[in-house]
């Protein structure tokens, strides 16, 4: 594939992901992203013979042409069947199946310890999709969308072996996909994140063309870039990798091999390590973020040093990429201490105009994100078979 083809492919998806939420006329599909309306008219002919796109009146009747100059809206044709996504954390592995139009009729999770036993992983991913088709009444899948939690290299398509031990030699895609015979499509967590979040959550408004930077800040800390609507990978598939940011070059030796890096401090299990002297042994997550939202003084220093030092990062990112939103996911994306010295250091350390057209939130779709984003990728992929 060429690049012009490329870059065409990419805007009919552009396209596409603006009418995801609904009926638009040509002159709102080129003002949400930012094609010229020669070009989007052009790209919608292309939707329209592939059927993936359909023309209606304003009252929602099929257009059929004919006299005047009737009000043509354009809308997403829903294909017949079914497609799953399959997000793959450090320690669960969590599946959904969905309609065509991605509107989700069946869920499960469970809990793998998934660093150490990529194998077991993949069966038990495999398991779940056959249970939640048969519990779903769903028949043949299209296509699945897989999210594994760590950056996929987009030579080998294997994740590194210094991050996730247990997956060494193995491609998750392929993995998955023999378990399944079904066309598999995989991308990292912050990135699928990112995605989610664009099309359904906090990124919504900001249409989608936006720029945006999903960071999710769990057991690790990454990020998902969205540069015009498009997410960006990088050469190598390791564009965002905020948590490997060196801050300090004598710290503790990082799981990439390096040492010092930013999440080797403020990741959640670093956090509530520090936090655990000083109140229950048993102390989890999920009683960090009570008594944060309950105003403890302890959690809220620690989680506002934890912010401080991320947003410390996203300054420097923000000052190049000038994004319009960043949006704080994972399972401590939703810690209103942690959200506010995010927003505050990025206020200090940023270029002032880039800080001042600068969003910050907290994810929308919480836990359910990466899921979300990856019946997003089954969607694209089934839409190009």
């Amino acid at each position: 594939m060429t690049s012009l083809s490329r870059l065409r492919a990419a805007n009919r998806r552009t396209v596409a992901a603006a009418l995801a939420d609904g009926p638009l006329s040509r002159a709102d599909v080129a003002r949400l992203t930012g094609l010229s309306r020669t070009t989007v008219s052009s790209l919608v002919g292309d939707l329209i013979e592939s059927g993936l796109v359909s023309e209606t009146s304003a009252r929602g009747r099929p257009h059929k042409g004919g006299g005047g100059r009737p009000s043509v809206l354009l809308r997403l044709s829903v294909p017949v069947g079914h497609v799953a996504g399959v997000d793959i954390g450090h320690g669960h592995v969590r599946v959904a199946v969905a309609d065509r139009a991605g509107s989700i009729v069946g869920e499960q999770v469970a809990p793998v310890a998934v660093d150490t036993r990529g194998t077991e992983a993949f069966d038990v991913a495999a398991r779940m999709v056959g249970e939640t088709q048969a519990t779903t009444g769903v028949g043949a899948l299209a296509a699945v969308g897989m999210c594994v939690p760590g950056p996929l290299d987009r030579t080998s398509s294997r994740v590194s072996n210094r991050i996730m031990p247990g997956w060494r030699g193995l491609d998750p895609a392929d993995e998955l996909g023999r378990r399944l015979g079904l066309p598999v499509v995989a991308d990292n967590d912050a990135n699928l994140g990112a995605l989610a979040e664009l099309g359904h959550g906090a990124g919504r408004a900001a249409g989608p063309a936006a720029d945006l930077v999903y960071v999710k800040l769990a057991s690790g800390l990454g990020a998902g870039i969205v540069l015009g609507g498009r997410l960006h990978r990088g050469s190598s598939g390791n564009a965002g990798e905020i948590g490997h940011v060196q801050v300090g070059e004598d710290g503790a030796v990082c799981r990439c091999g390096n040492r010092g890096c930013l999440e080797t401090l403020v990741a959640a299990p670093r956090l509530v390590e520090l936090l655990r002297p000083a109140y229950d042994e048993g102390l989890d997550v999920a009683q960090v973020l009570e008594l944060d939202a309950a105003g403890d003084a302890g959690v809220r220093r620690v989680l506002s040093d934890a912010g401080r030092a991320v947003g410390r990062a996203l300054a420097d990112l923000a000052t190049s990429l000038n994004p319009e939103l960043v949006v704080l996911g994972g399972s401590l994306g939703r810690a209103a201490s942690l959200v506010d010295a995010v927003r505050a250091s990025i206020d200090r350390y940023a270029q002032p105009d880039t800080a001042a057209a600068l969003q910050v939130l907290p994810g929308e779709l919480g836990e359910r994100a990466e899921v979300v984003g990856a019946v997003s990728l089954a969607l694209t992929r089934a839409s190009q078979t």
